[in-house]
């Protein structure tokens, strides 16, 4: 299992602490270092950046919403990071959740599982160099995109349910989950996700993880911190789903807490259930805690 660091925290500090976290997490010896794309910071242009500086290390989003973003934009986007980076994109899409597109963006959410379907079959075409030529319910498409120096990303979709890991195992490289504990990403998530990419004749596909993670001799501590740092996450639908399938009460429950053992423990358990990318999201809460969690990160690469 490769471990990457998850850039979260960063973005809130803008695009130089961007380019600090990613080239300590080069340095560090991580396997990949990974931007969301939520109402800051642009994730892609961030990593354009981010690439032209760092020689190694593996560049993911994730997740870039879909809705705003037409897939000749998209593709054109990412293989700008591809030409800037030397190819070392992972490209982690998603859908983002009903009220941020239709309360923000004014779009229509009322067939997301459409929309992704007709998404990918238009992206998969322009990042690989060929025409996409799509007359979709939720889109159109019919264009081709060429940028030089540029080999088709990775591709990732963030898929939860039923459905969406379908359409990730068909038609993508795999997934990247948020807030999915090891007993759902075992018993749900890789078997879904890899029938579907089987059925197909497609590779087993990645599993890419993202969770808190904290090193701490204040576990409750540390909890009650994650369930505030993270609590939005308990409402939002489609992570309530997949807590409520890991029997979480909330985000602290599935977060990585403890101390060193504790936490190298929780970590291996990711592995063994299927996961292929653990995306770290540090967040301790004091000095001793940030270097704790780095240094046991560091520890398991």
């Amino acid at each position: 299992m490769k471990i990457g660091i998850f850039g979260g925290a960063a973005v809130d500090q803008g695009l130089a602490a961007v380019r600090r976290a990613a080239a300590t997490a080069e340095s560090d010896g991580f396997a990949a270092f990974w931007l969301p794309q939520i109402f800051g910071l642009d994730a892609l242009a961030a990593l354009t950046l981010v690439g032209a500086e760092t020689p190694r290390i593996e560049l993911g989003t994730a997740v870039v919403p879909t809705y705003p973003r037409h897939p000749i934009t998209l593709a054109a986007q990412a293989l700008t990071v591809q030409a800037a980076s030397g190819n070392r994109l992972t490209l982690g899409i998603g859908l983002s959740h009903q009220f941020v597109i239709e309360e923000m963006f004014g779009y229509s959410f009322e067939k997301p599982a459409r929309h992704m379907d007709e998404y990918l079959k238009a992206l998969v075409p322009l990042l690989n160099g060929q025409p996409a030529d799509i007359d979709g319910e939720t889109l159109k498409v019919h264009a081709s995109i060429g940028v030089p120096d540029a080999t088709p990303p990775s591709l990732l979709v963030a898929a939860l349910g039923p459905i969406m890991l379908r359409l990730a195992g068909e038609q993508s490289d795999g997934t990247i989950t948020w807030m999915t504990g090891p007993r759902t990403i075992e018993s749900f998530t890789v078997p879904t996700i890899a029938a579907a990419a089987a059925s197909v004749g497609r590779e087993a596909p990645r599993i890419a993880v993202g969770l808190p993670i904290c090193v701490t001799d204040d576990t409750p501590g540390a909890r009650s911190r994650a369930a505030e740092i993270f609590s939005v996450y308990g409402f939002l639908p489609s992570y309530r789903a997949m807590l409520d399938r890991e029997g979480a009460e909330g985000p602290a429950d599935v977060a990585i807490v403890g101390n060193e053992a504790e936490v190298a423990a929780q970590v291996g358990r990711l592995a063994d259930a299927g996961v292929t990318d653990f995306a770290a999201a540090e967040f301790g809460g004091t000095a001793d805690e940030v270097r704790r969690t780095r240094d046991t990160l560091r520890s398991l690469l």
